[in-house]
């Protein structure tokens, strides 16, 4: 039997050969995911079938309509993404807009969370993972294939809201840090802001117990890490668009969505001001999994309802076209992109299990 060891020296051999120019200009990587973003939100904006439903818009259907209506879809898709289709659409490549012809889904048969981030990170849509409560992942992630490469030891790490993160990444083999929902610093000399994000995290509300923590924690422990410790790879994972769907709150998941594209614009920004980065970084952003949408009544819902396998990603980095919405686009699938995140990188994931190819429409 062939070890992991003979896989991993292949795949560095296969970089060398293979890496085209546009790979070779990125240096790093920040991945984003939002747990269950529907692609109808991200590209027709607000659903105001949704917003007028009582069970649904938390008694302030005034408040949605004021923030986040427009009769233009442009416009109104813009009030809830205004980083997404200002700056991302006019630099990046945005897939997933399914009335345009462009798909992307998921191969997974089971459309919730633990499935979802498996496909993204090992390429492997593995039919044994099929409960959010699976074990810690017996699958290579390309994070983890990342770490081990060489000029990426210690220069990879993971910030998530959901404690999961653990499980999925497999934060006991993985190499590199995962910080998930309630955790605190797990390295030395952490700094000041690091110790008051921790101690405000702990004294947080938490509407779900300790299984995750608000996004802003995360995100802001994710930014701080970034600032001083200067990873070359780095997944932030939001929680929140998934946890206010399934609690039927249309209003708080428009809010965090609207959260989410704000967080996007301040990496971007960082990323476009320092030096290590500027004009050498990618940023990737999706989501795990879609919901539901013929029946508006199932839009809170995603496992065993059908349209719940469209999702939708954006790219944006050096060497890659300004595509903006992409029209007509061959599937893609969510295996694709974790042969794609090593692409990016001038690296070919290699493992003892299948791995997707990468997805060749955004070069």
């Amino acid at each position: 039997m062939i070890g992991k060891s003979f896989w991993m020296a292949l795949g560095f051999l296969l970089a060398e050969l293979h890496a085209g120019r546009a790979q070779q200009k990125v240096e790093n990587l920040i991945i984003v995911t939002t747990d269950g973003l529907r692609w109808q939100e991200v590209f027709n904006g607000m659903d105001s079938a949704i917003a007028h439903k009582a069970q649904f818009n938390q008694g302030d259907s005034a408040y949605i309509f004021g923030r986040y209506w427009s009769d233009d879809v442009a416009a109104r898709r813009k009030k809830l993404f205004p980083f997404l289709w200002s700056v991302f659409a006019a630099n990046g490549q945005l897939f997933g807009n399914v009335a345009l012809g462009s798909e992307v889904s998921v191969a997974n048969g089971y459309h919730f969370s633990y499935p979802g981030y498996n496909e993204i990170f090992t390429g492997y849509p593995d039919t044994a993972i099929n409960t959010n409560a699976f074990r810690d992942n017996p699958n290579v992630n390309v994070l983890e294939y990342i770490q081990r490469a060489p000029g990426f030891k210690d220069k990879v790490a993971a910030f998530g809201s959901w404690e999961a993160y653990h499980r999925i990444l497999n934060s006991r083999r993985c190499g590199f840090p995962v910080v998930a929902a309630f955790d605190t610093i797990p390295w030395k000399n952490p700094t000041s802001r690091e110790r008051l994000i921790d101690a405000m995290k702990q004294a947080s509300y938490k509407p779900e117990g300790e299984e995750g923590c608000m996004d802003v924690f995360t995100h802001f422990s994710a930014m701080e890490y970034l600032r001083t410790r200067r990873p070359r790879v780095l997944y932030v994972a939001y929680l929140e668009t998934d946890e206010w769907a399934h609690q039927k709150m249309y209003r708080n998941y428009l809010d965090a969505a609207h959260h989410v594209d704000e967080w996007l614009r301040q990496f971007w920004e960082f990323l476009r001001a320092d030096p290590q980065y500027r004009n050498n970084t990618v940023l990737w952003v999706t989501t795990d999994h879609g919901r539901g949408d013929r029946n508006k009544e199932k839009w809170t819902s995603h496992g065993g309802i059908t349209e719940a396998s469209q999702i939708w990603f954006g790219v944006m980095g050096p060497g890659l076209p300004a595509r903006g919405e992409v029209r007509s686009s061959a599937l893609i699938w969510q295996k694709q992109f974790a042969q794609t995140f090593a692409g990016l990188l001038g690296l070919v994931f290699t493992a003892d299990h299948p791995v997707a190819e990468a997805i060749r429409q955004i070069w």
